[in-house]
């Protein structure tokens, strides 16, 4: 089955890596969905096998949390059994709303496949399409 990549954005760099990681995942041999989360549809998510999420380090290194951390918090109870990967991009801070959405998923018993972050200011081409084939 194909992998579904749900994200949020607020300045484009979140989406970029998204199209980016979209790509590694058809390079590898894979279909990917890519779809905003504003537009995501929470069953229709949570029927895919292979379920990429996305969101940039918001506040004080936190999930956004208008959109993104209700669809996520919804979505988590269903992620078990799932591959699941965890991406998105910081200006500041040193990626610890990665290792604290991460810690959450997997004290949830999601089984996380792996996770990328991208400073903004980085292109981080190369990581996403890798990140991305995993998932292929």
């Amino acid at each position: 089955m194909a992998t579904i990549l749900v994200y949020w954005t607020g300045t484009g760099n979140t989406e970029a890596l998204a199209f980016s990681i979209a790509d590694g995942v058809k390079q590898g041999g894979g279909a990917c969905e890519v779809v905003k989360v504003s537009d995501a549809d929470l069953q229709k998510t949570a029927a895919y096998d292979k379920i990429i999420l996305g969101c940039p380090a918001m506040g004080a290194e936190e999930l956004e949390n208008t959109e993104f951390e209700p669809f996520y918090s919804a979505l988590e109870p269903l992620l078990k059994g799932k591959t699941v990967g965890l991406f998105g991009s910081y200006d500041w801070g040193d990626g610890e709303w990665m290792r604290l959405w991460q810690k959450r998923a997997e004290d949830a018993g999601v089984s996380v496949l792996d996770t990328l972050i991208v400073q903004s200011a980085e292109s981080g081409a190369d990581e996403t399409i890798a990140f991305g084939k995993k998932f292929a």
